[in-house]
């Protein structure tokens, strides 16, 4: 193994971080305290008919309960409910096939009929020696093939119990115990997520609280009459309308049901549709007779229906069942996104204080019962009941520089915020050319009150620095429903003429948080106008707040090339010893089950010593690749820019790159940095800079908690600037976790940057405390950010991206959902060159 490399990625250096306050904290893992030296056995498992995991999971059940002494004798396997079984024994067979039916299953065709028949192919697939992870996990070999099927089985092994117990989505598996109702008939569960880990010198189980939605089980009827937002049953006697319909038929499509009219028939049902007319009206031919839906129940099962007037749902094949001897069945989740109201009901359900989540993980570990697991005793695996304990380290803030004529030039941010009294934005931009377009009424909002506002924000821009030349723009009314663009190429003439310049800025005041209305309005100002435009609430102009003006104003300053704080170059060396330049990447893709829409890779780069000022660019790309097709394209871009900017070529540069799952790190770092070294010797051939490529990621389930109640935030939270690169990070590569940011409300979630390549040569004490500062430099708020600038930058560009579409139609009704019509790459419209080198996106 010596000869092998241990990594295809940057290694953790030798000497571990040390800057800061050290801190003892726990966090949501759980050490394996026995993890034997056995051979671990790897089967591959067919089960034909295809069915999904659930079922696959009660067919194996099945299988060991009439076979496990005597084909399996006596070991306990594990299933992962597709294709990979694991046992802690070799089994008395190469390969094998069962007949298996389940004794509860409806048969396919009704009654009289056989249950269905499974064939399930039990075959060897390999032998895994534990020995090789244990070498692994102590620094002595790469993460071979067999040590990721290792770290599979334990994750199978963990997850097997659960998953036949509870109702299972990927690692988490809910239960109904303590449901939550949301509006529309959905309802959360509580769950919990595990996970095998890999740790320096051992392994660990990651434990979670998790929550997802699932539809309201019982009467249809009942689940109808709360989608659609009715207070019974009864308000449906005046008619069903054709919208109800079709959005009641969306929301059910593909749901299961049970009829509860034929006592102890449980026969299944998948809705398919609903009926255009009621149960009264929708007729079939019965022996050569038309007859309706409701004669029929009253006819052959002595049932008069009671709301008759409701449609029919529609299942199999053509078959025809009133709503109200329909049961919706317990357990089916919900995919479809939610509305705004459920979204900030699931907020308040799932948002818990640090405390509170950690008893709740206590009550997971209870639920699992690890040491009664009869699968972990098989393979003599043992669990720790608590948390694990690491050292971490608290690192101190940055000195943040505003404008030197601030009363409050230079300070350090206490707790992760501050404000802007007594100071003034480092470079306050000129804006002399603007207008302001109200999308409402005279009546709704009258002239008076919007000047009043204006004024207040002027007032307040000039106070933090900027320079308003023109304090009168012209104003102007417009029907948010109405031609938007029209609305915003009249103003942006007015905006032109009043002053006889080329306009700067549009103040857009919106009549609500809506979708459609904003996104119209960015998709023509970036990219048909070409201007930056600001959009307000109207809430906002009837009392005009100081500290809401201020946040405007710092977005307003950037939008127009300004730059609101920065941070001295002493405290900066790596961006002021060589010309060097930061990367954000990101790529948004559509949410699951759009086949429809594209993926947006967006990249921004940084265009100053001292990282305050960032351009931008995005492409449209095939959905759901991960890897930014045309990143070659777009660094050339921006370091065109940057040597337009600054005058010269970066020497150095820092790639942060989020949305990038651990599965995808080799292709990434393949794909990518190639793509980075192709783009500069494009520029030219000998133009070598070094690079450094970090993952961002911020889907992961660590949790950090105080030991102490007095080293922790107000709410519980560790504190800003907590990094932890020991205990629970990689064996060997270099990666460590952050949490940057002052937690507003819940337990906060640190962000792991994990390096892939550094021909920087950080140390890990000045990338980490480098990573920490920049976090300080986000320019739209007064406090330190969770995720650092150049990564969250790149994000906001990609879903501004997504409003840039010709072809797309917004709605509010359905939770900010996008239609159903098809959307190619072609409709969405490149934002003009003029914005790309200012933050736009803000």
């Amino acid at each position: 193994m010596s000869t092998l490399e241990r990594t295809e990625f940057a290694v953790r250096p030798s000497a571990l971080g040390d800057a800061g306050r050290p801190i003892r904290i726990r966090a949501n893992f759980f050490e394996i305290t026995r993890l034997p030296d056995i051979n671990v056995y790897h089967y591959d498992v067919t089960i034909t008919k295809d069915v999904p995991p659930v079922v696959n999971r009660r067919i194996f059940t099945q299988m060991l309960n009439l076979f496990g002494r005597s084909d399996f004798e006596g070991t306990k396997p594990v299933f992962d409910g597709r294709k990979n079984m694991f046992a802690a024994r070799a089994l008395p067979f190469e390969s094998k096939t069962f007949e298996i039916s389940l004794p509860d299953e409806q048969p396919r065709g009704g009654a009289g009929r056989q249950p269905d028949v499974f064939k399930v192919k039990i075959k060897k697939a390999a032998e895994i020696n534990l020995e090789e992870l244990h070498r692994f996990l102590n620094g002595q070999s790469s993460l071979t093939a067999n040590c990721l099927t290792a770290i599979m089985a334990l994750d199978v092994l963990i997850r097997h119990k659960p998953a036949l117990l509870y109702s299972t989505v990927n690692r988490s598996f809910f239960t109904p115990d303590g449901a939550s109702p949301l509006s529309g008939g959905i309802q959360v569960w509580n769950g919990f997520y595990q996970s095998a880990r890999p740790a320096v010198g051992k392994m660990l189980i990651n434990l979670d609280v998790a929550a997802t939605t699932y539809y309201q089980s019982g009467s249809l009827l009942e689940l109808a009459v709360k989608f659609l937002n009715k207070r019974s049953i009864d308000d449906f006697r005046q008619g069903f309308t054709d919208r109800d319909r079709d959005r009641l038929e969306k929301f059910l499509r593909g749901l299961l049901i049970r009829v509860i009219h034929r006592g102890d028939v449980k026969r299944k049902f998948k809705i398919s549709k609903l009926t255009v007319t009621p149960a009264s009206r929708t007729t079939f031919m019965r022996d050569d007779v038309k007859t309706d839906v409701a004669t029929y129940f009253n006819e052959v099962y002595g049932r008069r229906l009671s709301f008759p007037f409701m449609p029919c749902v529609v299942t199999g094949r053509e078959v025809y069942l009133p709503m109200e001897i329909c049961s919706v069945i317990e357990g089916q989740r919900n995919i479809k996104k939610l509305n705004e109201k459920q979204t900030a009901d699931m907020i308040k359900f799932t948002c818990q204080p640090p405390h509170i989540r950690a008893n709740k993980i206590k009550d997971g570990l209870k639920l699992l019962s690890f040491q009664d697991n009869e699968y972990m005793r098989d393979f003599g695996l043992r669990v720790s009941t608590e948390m694990i304990e690491i050292q971490a380290r608290i690192l101190p803030p940055p000195n943040i520089s505003y404008h030197p004529s601030s009363r409050q030039a230079n300070f350090t941010p206490v707790d992760g915020a501050w404000n802007l009294r007594d100071k003034k934005v480092a470079t306050g931009a000129t804006l002399g050319s603007w207008g302001v377009l109200i999308f409402a009424q005279e009546r709704e909002v009258p002239p008076p009150q919007v000047e009043g506002f204006i004024r207040e924000l002027i007032v307040t821009c000039i106070d933090t620095g900027m320079n308003i030349v023109n304090k009168r723009p012209p104003l102007m009314y417009a029907n948010p429903e109405g031609d938007i663009e029209g609305s915003l190429k009249t103003m942006w003439l007015r905006a032109g003429n009043a002053v006889k310049s080329q306009p700067q800025l549009l103040l857009c005041i919106l009549p609500n948080k809506g979708v459609p209305l904003y996104a119209e309005i960015k998709r023509v100002s970036d990219t048909v106008i070409g201007i930056p435009t600001q959009c307000i609430q109207m809430s906002h102009t009837r009392v005009p707040k100081k500290q809401y003006c201020a946040n405007v104003c710092l977005k307003m300053n950037v939008k127009l090339g300004g730059m609101n704080s920065f941070l001295s170059p002493q405290q900066t060396p790596f961006l002021a010893q060589k010309p060097t330049i930061l990367f954000g990447a990101d790529v948004s893709h559509p949410r699951p089950g759009d086949t429809t829409r594209p993926s947006i890779a967006s990249l921004v780069g940084s265009m100053d010593s001292k990282a305050a000022r960032y351009a931008a660019t995005v492409r449209v790309q095939t959905a759901k690749t991960e890897t930014i097709a045309d990143l070659g394209g777009m660094v050339v871009e921006l370091l065109r820019t940057f040597y337009q900017t600054c005058g010269q070529k970066p020497e150095r540069i820092l790639f942060y790159r989020d949305g990038v799952s651990e599965g995808q790190f080799a292709e990434v770092l393949r794909s990518e940095v190639s793509s980075v070294r192709a783009a500069c010797r494009n520029l030219d051939a000998n133009y070598n800079p070094t690079i450094t490529f970090v993952v961002v990621q911020k889907r992961h389930h660590a949790r950090f908690f105080p030991m102490r109640r007095e080293e922790g935030d107000r709410v519980g939270n560790c504190m800003p600037g907590t990094v932890v690169d020991k205990g629970i990070v990689h064996p060997t590569e270099f990666d460590f976790y952050l949490q940057s940011h002052a937690g507003l409300q819940g337990t906060s979630r640190p962000t792991h940057y994990h390096v892939l390549l550094d021909e920087n040569e950080f140390s890990a004490n000045v990338l980490q405390d480098f990573t920490y500062k920049l976090c300080h430099l986000y320019a739209r708020c007064t406090r330190s950010v969770s995720v650092v600038p150049p990564a969250y930058y790149a994000h906001l560009v990609a879903i501004r991206a997504r409003f840039h579409s010709r072809g797309e139609h917004w709605s509010d009704t359905e939770g900010s959902e996008v239609s159903e019509r098809a959307v190619d790459e072609s409709s969405y419209l490149a934002v003009k060159p003029e914005l790309l080198r200012v933050m736009y996106f803000m």
